[in-house]
């Protein structure tokens, strides 16, 4: 914890003690949702058919399952008998939330869509999750996965260079941004149910959730038609000095967006003399100068200097020096090496989940809470 925080102390934190939630849902996004609303303190019963959540049978097996639905009452329930789907309206009766994410029009086929379970219990909040969402009449009952979502939304267009293959993100990001999603609508529902009395569906799509991930884009799109070229690793300022380098036993990821970010690169690797440029600068760089992104006139010519430069550095150094003249960069790191190291500098405090006799470390809410000491 940084000096400013100090005065501070980590906080028990369970702001939805007390409320019920009904979980059909199985795989990634649905019980991420539940996952999140279990660890901020809601009493969670995942409802698993007799085969039980597919997750279970993934190549981790236990430790996949655990961490998506640890704090969770598991109870399997046959919804094919009369006894099962009894015992299943009987718990949606006296549940505050109730999550569905299996195939859209199966629970309604058992009785326990959100009519039948609304008629029963008036002030249910129920959250149905699927690919498209209930607004397209052709759509809605389209079957969904992740990488097919980031097909049909223009996801897998975004990345990439020009001219490259269509490339999909190399993990789940609409699962898990579906549960986030989700798990935001089911609070704010629950806030709207105790202010008006009244329950409510809420209606969360994967196309949804990976338009929100997109937003500025998907904003451009909605008003103007327009898709935005493919830029591969530039950041998203424009600026040529913001991309991935090659560095001397690694790669390095910088971010000099700003004149004055700019020139302190350039003077700590010994190109201070492109800052006065005309041929790379229609200005000299003034760090000075109310912050905006950089842009040059040979953008090519600029990160051509700095690939050459930053080729006979040790990835590790730079990062640390630049990172001390107040410039965004970091060494390329895997998952696992991110991992180490944030578990040893406290940047992401874990949580340990235990579940069917093992234990999960995770990175739990993604934010922590303090109060003042």
């Amino acid at each position: 914890m940084n000096d400013k925080a100090s005065s501070l102390s980590r906080a028990a934190f369970a702001p939805l003690t007390g409320v019920r939630v009904l979980d059909f849902s199985h795989v990634i996004a649905g019980p991420f949702a539940t996952f999140l609303l279990a660890q901020m303190g809601a009493e969670v019963t995942k409802v698993e058919s007799t085969d039980g959540d597919v997750m279970r049978r993934t190549p981790r097996g236990r430790q996949g399952f655990v961490s998506l639905n640890a704090g969770k009452r598991c109870v399997t329930v046959d919804l094919a008998t009369e006894e099962g789907r009894r015992q299943a309206l009987a718990l949606a009766s006296v549940s505050d939330v109730v999550l569905d994410n299996l195939r859209p029009g199966v629970l309604e086929r058992f009785g326990l869509g959100f009519e039948a379970v609304s008629a029963a219990h008036p002030s249910v909040v129920y959250c149905a999750i699927s690919g498209y969402g209930r607004g397209n009449g052709d759509w809605r009952h389209r079957p969904a996965y992740d990488h097919v979502v980031q097909a049909a939304s223009g996801m897998a267009w975004l990345g990439g260079n020009e001219g490259d293959p269509p490339m999909k993100t190399g993990f789940p990001v609409i699962d898990s941004a579906t549960g986030m999603l989700a798990a935001m609508a089911i609070l704010a529902a629950l806030r709207e149910r105790d202010r008006t009395g009244r329950g409510m569906l809420v209606d969360v799509s994967m196309v949804g959730a990976g338009l929100q991930l997109m937003y500025p884009m998907a904003c451009d799109a909605l008003t103007s038609g327009a898709t935005p070229p493919r830029v591969g690793n530039q950041g998203y300022s424009g600026s040529p000095s913001a991309d991935f380098f090659p560095a001397m036993n690694g790669w390095l990821a910088l971010g000099a967006n700003t004149p004055r970010q700019l020139l302190s690169v350039l003077r700590m690797l010994g190109l201070g003399h492109l800052a006065n440029d005309p041929a790379v600068f229609a200005q000299p760089l003034d760090a000075d100068v109310s912050a905006t992104f950089v842009r040059a006139l040979d953008p090519a010519a600029l990160k051509r200097a700095l690939s050459e430069a930053i080729a006979a550095q040790d990835a590790a150094d730079l990062e640390a020096r630049l990172n001390a003249s107040h410039v965004p960069a970091a060494r390329l790191r895997t998952l696992a090496e991110f991992a180490d190291e944030a578990r040893d500098n406290g940047c992401l405090p874990a949580v340990e989940l235990q579940g069917d006799g093992i234990s999960v470390r995770s990175p739990g809410l993604g934010f922590g809470v303090y109060r003042a000491a």
